[in-house]
């Protein structure tokens, strides 16, 4: 088997880093590397899987337990030819069980974490999506396909582990239970405890045919595909809960869950606040100063607009109810429209002359302003 990086270097993470440090590296190399970013690298989809095959073991508690303790045999009995479980001293210890034995439970270890029905249905584990959307798509809503990595049900085998034509049997040593009774030597004498079997690893079955697609465990890991919803008005970094659509359950339980965080591309135009669109809209000097009827554009399309005489550079005026649609409710935001002039360049000798005559035209009904601007500049500069 070809031989894997290690998970905290695939994340760029220490040994102990946090689930908060975990899902936002997750989150940026998932950015980083998604195939609708990077269309025919296969270099990055590579990585993408990587990532997301790392980030799957880190953010699970139990599995990064196991492969803190054992590398990646502890989460793939596959690797390297090796399983995950047991002790250091060779059999399976549980402190829980032997303080259970001579205390009743009392002292804080609690008890065993196993299920008593090793049969019994489990829920599949959550995963985790990025999909990459316009700022057109996030203000009207749209429908993607996104992909991502589950454990789902061996089609081979319909789940079971064993060839088709064959079927599991119970183990003949646990009796299908999934423990054995054992008989241990503790500071405190002999003990009878409980652990897993090491015959079946707890499962209560015993597969002498495994399936040769997914090596007897009934699923595997596969990518998935599936079109999702994708509702008006959404923003970024919001997470959309696709039900149901995770990895498979064990022995009949309910699938998982698919978490898909939403990364919105910048508009050129539009910017975004709250459910309000900002934009900038630029007058000539004329316009600015004699009004106009103007063209706005809006996420809706174009809109005329009557500007009004005496406009002013930074001046804003709204048009209600033209921002984006509010995902929890009816009615929309707004759209602000901030003003800006062009000075005009390059100007022919008649429009220079023309702008003077106006600014001589201007100067005397000015004149009481400008003086007093004059004077100020006076006082602070000398």
């Amino acid at each position: 088997m070809a031989e894997k990086r290690d998970y905290y270097e695939v994340m760029g993470l220490q040994k102990g880093a946090s689930e908060d440090e975990i899902k936002k590296a997750y989150r940026k190399l998932a950015k980083q590397y998604h195939p609708d970013l990077n269309p025919g690298n296969a270099e990055a989809e590579a990585k993408f899987k990587e990532v997301g095959e790392a980030y799957e073991v880190l953010s699970d508690k139990d599995k990064r337990a196991r492969y803190d303790q054992f590398g990646h045999a502890g989460v793939d009995p596959n690797y390297g030819g090796g399983g995950y479980g047991g002790s250091p001293f060779g059999q399976d210890i549980d402190l829980g069980d032997i303080f259970n034995s001579v205390f009743g439970g009392f002292g804080g270890f609690g008890g065993s974490r196993r299920s008593a029905n090793p049969n019994a249905p489990r829920r599949g584990a959550d995963v985790e999506a990025t999909v990459v959307i316009s700022f057109d798509e996030a203000a009207k809503g749209c429908k993607k396909e996104i992909s991502y990595n589950a454990v789902c049900t061996c089609e081979e085998c319909s789940g079971t582990g064993a060839q088709k034509g064959t079927s599991a049997k119970t183990c003949s040593v646990c009796s299908g239970r999934g423990q054995v009774t054992v008989n241990q030597r503790t500071p405190f004498g002999v003990v009878q405890t409980s652990r897993a079997c090491d015959t079946c690893r707890g499962t209560g079955k015993v597969i002498e045919n495994p399936c040769k697609a997914c090596s007897g465990a009934g699923r595997k890991k596969k990518q998935r595909k599936i079109e999702i919803t994708i509702p008006a008005g959404i923003n970024a970094d919001q997470v959309l809960n696709i039900s149901g659509q995770g990895s498979s359950g064990i022995n009949g339980g309910p699938a998982g869950d698919v978490h898909v965080y939403v990364d919105v591309r910048p508009h050129p135009i539009f910017d975004r606040r709250g459910d309000d669109v900002w934009c900038e809209l630029p007058l000539t000097f004329t316009q600015a100063s004699l009004g106009a009827e103007v063209v706005v554009p809006t996420i809706d399309g174009k809109v005329s607009y009557a500007v009004h005489d005496g406009t002013q550079p930074g001046d804003v005026f709204k048009l209600k109810g033209k921002g984006i649609p509010h995902i929890n409710g009816r009615g929309r935001g707004d759209q602000y429209v901030k003003v800006t002039v062009e000075v005009p360049k390059n100007l022919n000798s008649k429009q220079k002359e023309l702008l003077r005559q106006f600014e001589e035209a201007s100067s005397e009904k000015n004149y009481s302003k400008r003086k007093g601007f004059g004077d100020i500049l006076k006082k602070i500069f000398g």
